[in-house]
């Protein structure tokens, strides 16, 4: 056995999800249709593929323990200078998207990864391609808003072709909580 690239990331869900990744093609940018919409909470990792049952029933722990949360995604933000990458914003969700990532990455677990740059969920919209067209996609989503319920996360491979494809999902296992209800309290994913 060799090895993988996984990612784990929340799906933005339809009919969202497929209309931010039209328009990131839109912006010309390539990678668009190789990479489903998302939040990330593992970046692109290398594994042993011998691992891979452990990852999983590690994943299925932190799914287990946590709950349904409210996520919602307003306007745009970018990384430039640093990084070449323009998203919506998560405005709604971004602390129980933090807490979760902590707990995929758990340094005692299957898949621990420091990360090159501090945690900041998103939704990637543009990524490294020309200053114009990165201009474009900030401006034109800037009124951009969605929202939804978020109910799990999903653990995804990086093909040879660079295609991210879904492994298999992991719903959580607390109760859900209306998108009403507001913003995500303090430790409603839980720190283990």
């Amino acid at each position: 056995m060799g090895t993988v690239t996984i990612g784990v990331s929340i799906a933005v869900p339809e009919p969202h999800g497929s209309e931010l990744q039209q328009l990131r093609a839109g912006f010309g940018d390539a990678a668009a249709h190789g990479i489903p919409t998302h939040v990330t909470l593992l970046p692109p990792t290398e594994v042993d593929e011998a691992s891979l049952p452990a990852v999983e029933a590690h994943l299925a722990e932190v799914a287990a323990a946590g709950r349904a949360f409210p996520m919602r995604l307003s306007g745009t933000g970018t990384f430039r200078p640093v990084s070449p990458v323009v998203f919506v914003r998560v405005v709604d969700g971004a602390e129980a998207c933090t807490l979760l990532q902590q707990q995929v990455r758990d340094p005692a677990g299957p898949a621990p990864r420091e990360l090159q740059f501090p945690y900041h969920p998103h939704v990637t919209v543009a990524h490294g391609i020309d200053d114009a067209a990165m201009d474009r996609a900030f401006e034109e989503l800037a009124g951009y808003e969605a929202e939804w319920p978020c109910t799990g996360f999903a653990l995804y491979e990086q093909g040879a072709d660079g295609v991210w494809r879904k492994l298999r999902e992991f719903p959580f296992g607390g109760s859900v909580v209306p998108p009403q209800a507001g913003r995500v309290e303090r430790g409603s994913v839980p720190i283990r």
